[in-house]
């Protein structure tokens, strides 16, 4: 199959960046996009220009580093797919496709399709762990989890921080992802002794980061390539009001 590619270039973050056109034919159906784009650079190189800067990591779809705006739509057209698990059967033989990187101020360009994202790392320093010390792994029955305890922790957990939700939210808002890592901590008992400071510490810190505040359009969730729940964000709210009501006492 053939392809149009319109590809946002951008040299630095001070760079301003615009769309390049490039073109690639023969191309197997069957690739993942990721694979499309090394076919591009393979191109670019041979032909002694730059090849384009994307992120990438595992592609098994697990650990969030891929994440671009194909056609607008974070991840592409296939809903619960990550870029890398995304080929190129989803599109139709000759047709051309916008790609572009995640656009949030708190995800400031690197470079091409690139971005910053170490904010959701400084998020997750902030209180995102337990520091009880836990010594060696104790037995698996030695604290009584209820499975739906268990599956509602496991489901918050499931988030990867590809930041999907953040580039689709229309104000920027990272309430989904923050809200994903301070809800599977707060349900379980390792992380109950901490739960008031965390979630104060990590929403101060979002905030710190210019992210944009949650006004509920829920398109986060649309997006979301692992379908995390807008459900958090309802927790993270309840656990950020317990907290202010007993700092207060």
């Amino acid at each position: 199959m053939d392809l149009h590619l319109k590809i946002w270039r951008q040299k630095d973050r001070k760079g301003e960046g615009k769309l390049v056109d490039y073109d690639l034919k023969g191309l197997n159906s069957h690739m993942s996009f990721l694979e499309m784009l090394d076919t591009l650079n393979e191109k670019l190189i041979t032909e002694g220009d730059e090849p384009v800067e994307f992120d990438h990591d595992c592609r098994e779809g697990i650990c969030g580093q891929c994440g671009m705006m194909i056609n607008g739509i974070a991840h592409g057209p296939l809903k619960h797919t990550t870029t890398c698990q995304l080929h190129l059967r989803s599109f139709k033989d000759g047709e051309t496709i916008l790609i572009e990187p995640f656009r949030a101020e708190a995800f400031p360009v690197k470079k091409d399709l690139k971005v910053d994202r170490s904010a959701f790392d400084r998020i997750i320093s902030s209180g995102g762990f337990v520091s009880v010390n836990t010594g060696q792994a104790p037995d698996a029955t030695a604290i009584p989890i209820t499975h739906q305890t268990a599956e509602e922790a496991f489901d918050s957990a499931a988030c990867i921080g590809c930041g999907a939700c953040v580039a689709t939210c229309k104000n920027g808002s990272a309430a989904l992802f923050t809200s994903a890592k301070i809800t599977h901590m707060a349900i379980l008992p390792q992380g109950k002794e901490e739960r008031s400071k965390r979630v104060m510490d990590m929403v101060a810190q979002m905030d710190t980061e210019l992210f944009g505040h949650c006004s509920n359009t829920e398109a986060c969730e649309v997006e979301c390539p692992q379908g995390i729940s807008v459900l958090n964000i309802a927790r993270m709210n309840f656990e950020y009001n317990r907290a202010l009501f007993f700092n207060k006492k």
